[in-house]
């Protein structure tokens, strides 16, 4: 039996649960691949306040990096410290509220990554922008030639574009605080071939040696007080940078499943969520309720949920629907009206904003069940 099944029976689903002893053996993990460096925790990867305090607890973890500042100001209200929003935002509001008070200004950095970004700030808080911290996203992707590989994330890539950003930031009384690289091609791709294999080992090098020059070319400007790189699948090739401050790293404590085909770790599921069968609408087919919960992403199959239970398939036909989910195969022929079945989600943080309430599991058993921030009314997008 699956470590969520026997501890939630009972309990009505659609449910998500959370098997806290893989949780935290991720978490030792990721401690171990960052070398020492400390890990700030992506919050859209767990979307969860209940398990992002149970790992911030941990030694090896500093720090929050979040997804909006609406989020930010929520975090630091309810007792956060060091919140990096790590997108940039155009929530005057929100901005606003962060410049007004004393403790999110010093609590919360938010994102720039052009000078365009830059003047934004200044027209829209005007004098309020003074004192309002910052990091600059500096491009992580991959150029061969006129071709990109990896994610459109900041329009700079040098010293002197990175230089120009931070002077006009400076210009305007802006807090410049820190550098984030992020390597979507490395961190966010299995190493599936000898292609995208190849595309990593030639992609740690350069954002290496163009970060480093970047950092350089800053602190010769301004302090530059933190050096963010890596996420789940790429940490441990940036543990021993000496350019790097710290670390990033949140889905790899759920393990989804775009993280089961990594050469260099393998971390245990964690997370999982069960949907009543409501049908049997043929020998050899089930169908269940709910369960279309793609996940975000170039479409493809590796995006849908992907059932636990061995020899227990989706119809390719139909894949996971927005109210019903056909399954077939030979795990299907035991199951019967009311059963439930487990599927695992293709990302993290993402699924939970289906579910209110996360399930939390030890050992076979059910130790607690805690709102997702879905379940405590806020959604940030």
């Amino acid at each position: 039996m699956n470590p969520w099944e026997s501890a939630t029976a009972g309990l009505p689903s659609p449910l998500v649960a959370v098997d806290l002893d893989a949780f935290d053996a991720n978490a030792d993990d990721l401690v171990r691949r960052a070398g020492g460096l400390p890990i700030r925790v992506a919050s859209k990867s767990l979307r969860c306040r209940a398990l992002l305090d149970r790992v911030l607890a941990r030694p090896g973890f500093a720090g929050v990096m979040a997804y909006a500042v609406p989020e930010a100001v929520w975090l630091v209200t309810a007792g956060a410290r060091d919140v990096f929003v790590a997108y940039p935002s155009v929530d005057v509001e929100a901005l606003r509220a962060v410049a007004a008070d004393d403790r999110l200004r010093s609590e919360v950095t938010i994102t720039i990554d052009s000078v365009e970004h830059v003047r934004w700030l200044r027209d829209n808080l005007g004098a309020a922008a003074r004192g309002l911290g910052v990091a600059l996203d500096v491009d992580a992707s991959l150029r061969v030639g006129p071709v990109h590989l990896g994610v459109r994330r900041s329009p700079t890539r040098t010293p002197a574009q990175a230089l120009a950003v931070v002077r006009a930031a400076l210009g305007v009384g802006l807090d410049v605080r820190g550098v984030m690289t992020y390597d979507a091609q490395v961190a966010g791709l299995p190493d599936a071939g000898p292609h995208l294999r190849a595309l990593k080992r030639r992609s740690v090098p350069e954002i290496a040696d163009r970060r480093r020059a970047v950092v350089e070319a800053l602190r010769a400007e301004t302090d530059v007080r933190f050096v963010n790189a890596g996420g789940t699948g790429s940490l441990h090739r940036f543990a021993g940078d000496p350019v790097v401050t710290e670390l990033a790293a949140g889905s790899g404590l759920y393990a989804p499943t775009l993280f089961d085909a990594y050469d260099d770790f393998s971390p245990r599921p964690a997370m999982a969520f069960a949907l009543p069968v409501v049908r049997r609408p043929a020998p050899g087919f089930a169908t269940a309720f709910g369960g279309g919960y793609v996940a975000s992403g170039e479409p493809g199959w590796a995006r849908v949920p992907s059932p636990v239970r061995r020899g227990v398939k989706l119809v390719r036909t139909e894949a996971a629907g927005e109210v019903q989910t056909p399954l077939h195969g030979e795990g299907v022929g035991d199951l019967a009206i009311g059963d439930r079945v487990w599927l695992r989600g293709a990302k993290a943080g993402e699924l939970l904003e289906r579910f209110d309430t996360v399930h939390l599991v030890s050992a076979g058993q059910l130790v607690d069940s805690v709102p997702s921030y879905r379940g405590e009314g806020r959604n940030f997008g």
